[in-house]
């Protein structure tokens, strides 16, 4: 090797040797940032998404359903829970819809309790 290339390769190796922690430091931090907010809940999952949208739209549809029911019945507190329940599922449906969700009937159904 000439004393350039030598000279060279010298100058690489300090600036390596200079830059090493930081591009080490750098590469961790990729891989640990991910893993670390993940376990601390700072990243919002798909799943997680999808299930306070879904407790969110069973809330909505429990509160259409306990008004239609407080419009034709003003006082269901003194209800047993069999017809709390039968009145839930009786609105639970929605507007244009046939099919009942059970989950928006006992949802409904607890509200009528209170």
């Amino acid at each position: 090797m000439s004393s350039t290339n030598q000279g060279m390769m010298a100058n690489l190796t300090a600036r390596w040797e200079s830059a090493k922690p930081m591009v080490v430091g750098v590469i961790f931090g990729l891989i640990a940032g991910p893993i670390i907010s993940g376990y601390a809940g700072f990243q919002v999952r798909s799943s997680t998404a999808h299930a306070a949208a879904h407790a969110e739209m069973l809330a909505m549809r429990a509160d259409i359903c306990a008004a239609q029911v407080h419009g034709e019945v003003a006082a269901t507190s003194g209800l047993g829970w069999q017809q709390q329940n039968d009145l839930a599922r009786k609105h639970a449906a929605m507007p244009g819809s046939t099919t009942v969700d059970p989950e928006v009937v006992y949802a409904c159904a607890g509200k009528l309790a209170r």
